[in-house]
This record gives structure tokens, C-alpha cells and sequence, in this order.
């Protein structure tokens, strides 16, 4: 029995367990796979999505953005932040089962789930039943938010339509990448691309922004490890990737799109701007509410479509011969991801389960429309959505046949409103009716366009400091977590170094 379990060793996780050891309580974190960091220790750099240092404070600035700028160095900071401070952690665990007495958790049962070589999560078969652990209050800092969801608390997936929370950016949106490419071969759609559903603009539906892996390359003989194509490769699968080629013809910045594409902040990223780039499209949506055996799939598949892409782009005659060249010489970079092969140890999944709370944000809290006073910390980004889905249409002005992207939005750059915006504790918690000791900063209360900008690593760890010193507070005072006197949590966030407010006046960048 601990005073608190930190579900999830994300960068959240290590910033929420080592806050509650901090506070006095006793902690354990518990972490599906081997490393810790999350998304940190696979290719983001800790400030690289904080475009106002201001506006972040407590140990997000303290300790996580003095980590450095390789993922394998941010990997071992973190193991060594929390094994510094004395915290048990369970590696290669994560829940099976939630035990439930009211409204309260009182224990968690833990699966294995040893990840394969190349980092993928175990299947759901091939788990086996193993730990309990007991805890007073439960933190949830995994991408999945399956603790959540486990514990019976309402959870929102996918696009809200425009009208439920009035947004005007909300459902599905306007095409984007259009290219005049035929979508059928002998009468049927081809692979890596998806029906239309033929909804409206601004309907709902269940797709989820594209994930992809942030990776890194190289040719350097000493650390490149071969890209292999995957089991039952067939060039027949990348068909759609042979006809947007031969619209490119020999543009090699075009082509650089496609593979490897975006290059971020020395790691490989997603292009949007590419009709086909380095991640699949359309199967985000069956990972965020999914079992580990679906999600398992999806993140391997993942990996076989860029194994795939690479062979395809390396060997096949109608990719200009120069491109061939270019691509083949890449490998995997093992000296950024040496436990792996070089491929990242975590998947990005941008989105997944979102906390359906006491409180919603929304485009309004995002627009600094709103001025909740439990504010816990800052976020500050604009609306940032990958395309979530790759589809046939007809040109509107000439009504020939294409194929387009759709979703992609990236609505006032990394800066927003220039001006940050709470969060408040109450889209961290549940209803008090659906659960009294558990929050939530990573899978936070939010629509599918108050998560875009909200789903910024250096906020998620803002918020699970703050959550963590709530967990203690409730602990301490005998009560649910959403019975906390605001005053007093915001009093020792503050003495914590939080920035849970901002002055107009207050510097944009520091």
C-alpha cells in the first residue's frame, strides 16, 4: 500500500512521482515498457514545443528542460531522477483490471507487457496476470489513459461535430493536399487510402490525428542499422506511392516529403504538407480506444509501413533514380536509440482517450475567451492537428477525380493567441461521482480542438506537478480530490514555482 500511484512513465509520470515524493508521500510509478520519458525520450526535445518559457515554472523548468537535447540522454536523466529520489518502479507492467469500492479506486491489477525489440508493446494474448498495487490516490500520466477508462470514468474519443461545444474548427474540415491521382486499380480503392464517409463540413466522427514515429537517420556505416522490409512485402501496397511519385516526377525536396520527411529539430517528422509521407493515415482511430492486441498492430504497423515505404522508394524502377539512391543510403541511427535498433522506443500518439470532467476546454479557453479561477497551470500552442485521414474526391471547380488529405490544421502557429491560457483543475479530475481519488493531466478534459493545443509535453508535465500536489492535499485531508480548497492547492503550486496565471504585460518570449 503507497500514498499514491503515478500511472505511466511518461515525462508527467516522472515530474507527478517525483512531486509526491517531494510533498512527503509515499509513491510508486508503474511503466508498461522499459524506458522512461515518454515522447521525450523519443525524439521531442524538452522545450521544443514551449514557445513562452514564462510560462512554464515548477520543475518542468527546474529540472526537465536542463535534460538536454538527445532522447537517449533524456532517457537515462529521467531513470536517474527517479532512482535518485528512491522510487520503486514497475517497468514492463501496466493495468489489466481497476478494483473500485464507491466512487473510489482501491487497487490496480497489472499485466506484463514486455516490449519487443524494436520497442513494440506486447499483445493483450501474450500478457499474463501478475501484481496488485493498493494506493490511497491514483494518477493517470499515460498517453492511453487506460487506468481511466479501466475505473469506469466517462472518456471522449474522436472529432466532436462543430455544434456540440459551437466551435467553429470542430468535425471534419476542408481538403487539403488535392492531387490528381486515380484512387482505384481494377475497381477497387487502393491501399492507404480510406472510403470517404461523406459527412459535412464540421460533422463528428471517429478519427484521431495521424501518429508517426520521431525518427532519426543516418549513413554512418558504424551506427546505421539496415531497414529491412517487412514480412509479406508486396510493391502492389504502395501502389498509391508510385502514382503520387510520378506527379513529383524528379522534385526531390517533393520527394524528401514523402521519405524521410520533415526535418524538425534534427529528428524526422511527419510533413503535412505531403500527399503521402512517412506514417500511415487512418488507423490512429482503432489505437485510441483500443485493446493491446489492436494496439500493438497499429504501432508494429507503423513501423512495417515505414520499412515498406523505404524498400518501395529504394528498389522500385519508377522512382527517379537518384531518389533510389538517396533513400538507400539511410539506415536507422542506433546511436539515439541504441536498445532498439534505433527506432524510437514510443510512438507518438498525439491523441487518444480524452477525460470527459467537470470542465471541457474548449476553442473558447484556447481563443483566451474564458477565465476559470482553478487555473493549475499554463498552455499556450495554436490549434496543432495532423491530417487524420486520406481519401478519394472530386476537384470542386472541375469535378475530376483526386485524392486529398483531410483534417490538417495548424491555426495560429506555435504561438496561438501570442497569449497563454489556463488550465483549470477541474479538467484534470473526474466528476466527484465518477471517481474521488484519481486525476488525469495527460488525458485531460478537452474536445478533439482544446486537445490540439493543450497536448504539449511541457503542459502535460506542468499539470501532473500540479496534480501530484493535489493527490497529497486530498490525502492528507481526508477527502475526495474534487473537495480540495483552491486557495491552498494554488498557494503551494505557486510556492512550488508554478505559473498558473499570466499578466498581459508579461514578457512574450524569456
Amino acid at each position: 500500500m503507497v500514498d499514491v500511484c503515478v500511472y505511466g512513465g511518461t515525462a508527467a509520470g516522472c515530474v507527478a512521482a517525483i512531486t509526491a515524493h517531494q510533498e512527503g508521500a509515499s509513491v510508486v510509478l508503474i511503466e508498461p515498457g522499459r524506458w522512461l520519458g515518454g515522447m521525450l525520450g523519443a525524439g521531442i526535445k524538452p522545450r521544443q514545443d514551449c514557445p513562452i518559457p514564462a510560462a512554464v515554472g515548477g520543475l518542468t523548468n527546474d529540472v526537465v528542460f536542463g535534460f538536454g537535447d538527445h532522447p537517449y540522454d533524456v532517457q537515462r536523466a529521467f531513470r536517474a531522477w527517479i532512482t535518485d529520489a528512491g522510487i520503486k518502479v514497475y517497468f514492463e507492467h501496466r493495468v489489466r483490471a481497476v478494483t473500485r469500492e464507491g466512487n473510489r479506486i482501491t487497487a490496480i491489477q497489472l499485466e506484463t507487457s514486455t516490449p519487443d525489440p524494436w520497442g513494440v508493446p506486447l499483445p493483450s494474448a501474450e500478457s499474463v496476470p501478475d501484481l496488485d498495487v493498493r494506493a490511497a490516490v491514483f494518477i493517470d500520466a499515460s498517453y492511453e489513459g487506460d487506468l481511466m477508462a479501466l475505473a469506469g470514468v466517462p472518456y471522449r474519443t474522436g472529432r466532436e461535430s462543430r455544434e456540440e461545444f459551437g466551435e467553429e474548427y470542430a468535425g471534419v474540415q476542408p481538403v487539403t493536399n488535392w492531387t490528381p491521382i486515380d484512387p482505384y486499380a481494377d475497381g477497387r480503392l487502393l491501399p492507404l487510402l480510406d472510403a470517404d464517409h461523406g459527412r459535412p463540413l464540421g460533422a463528428a466522427d471517429d478519427y484521431a490525428q495521424a501518429y508517426n514515429f520521431r525518427f532519426y537517420l543516418t549513413t554512418d556505416p558504424a551506427t546505421r542499422r539496415e531497414i529491412t522490409p517487412p514480412d509479406g512485402y508486396s510493391p502492389s501496397d504502395y501502389e498509391l506511392v508510385r502514382r503520387y511519385v510520378g506527379q513529383l516526377g524528379d522534385d526531390l525536396e517533393a520527394l524528401r516529403g514523402i521519405f524521410p520527411g520533415w526535418i524538425n529539430s534534427g529528428e524526422y517528422n511527419y510533413q503535412r504538407s505531403s500527399l503521402v509521407t512517412n506514417a500511415p493515415l487512418g488507423v490512429s482511430r482503432a489505437y485510441q480506444d483500443g485493446d493491446w492486441d489492436t494496439r500493438s498492430q497499429v504501432w508494429r504497423g507503423h513501423i512495417d509501413y515505414l520499412r515498406g515505404l523505404h524498400h518501395f522508394l529504394s528498389t522500385d524502377p519508377d522512382v527517379p533514380a537518384g531518389f533510389r539512391a538517396e533513400v538507400a543510403a539511410y539506415g536507422m541511427d542506433a546511436s539515439v536509440f541504441p536498445e532498439t535498433d534505433g527506432w524510437p522506443p514510443q510512438l507518438y500518439v498525439r491523441v487518444s482517450r480524452r477525460l470527459d470532467g467537470p470542465y471541457t476546454l474548449t476553442q473558447a479557453d484556447i481563443a483566451n475567451l474564458t477565465e476559470p479561477d482553478d487555473s493549475v497551470g499554463l498552455a499556450l500552442f495554436g490549434v496543432d492537428v495532423y491530417p487524420v485521414r486520406r481519401i478519394p474526391r472530386r476537384d470542386a471547380a472541375t469535378g475530376q477525380l483526386g485524392v486529398a488529405t483531410e483534417g490538417d490544421m495548424f491555426i495560429g502557429g506555435h504561438l496561438g493567441t501570442g497569449r497563454p491560457y489556463p488550465v483549470p483543475y477541474r479538467a484534470i479530475t473526474p466528476r466527484q461521482a465518477d471517481c474521488g481519488n484519481l486525476l488525469v493531466p495527460v488525458c485531460l478534459s478537452a474536445t478533439h480542438i482544446g486537445y490540439a493545443a493543450t497536448r504539449m509535453e511541457p503542459v502535460f508535465c506542468v499539470l501532473a506537478e500540479s496534480a501530484a500536489v493535489a493527490a497529497v492535499q486530498s490525502l492528507r485531508a481526508r477527502t475526495d480530490v474534487q473537495e480540495l480548497d483552491m486557495p491552498t492547492l494554488q498557494t503551494r503550486l505557486v510556492e512550488r514555482g508554478q505559473v498558473i496565471g499570466w499578466k498581459q504585460e508579461a514578457p512574450a518570449h524569456a
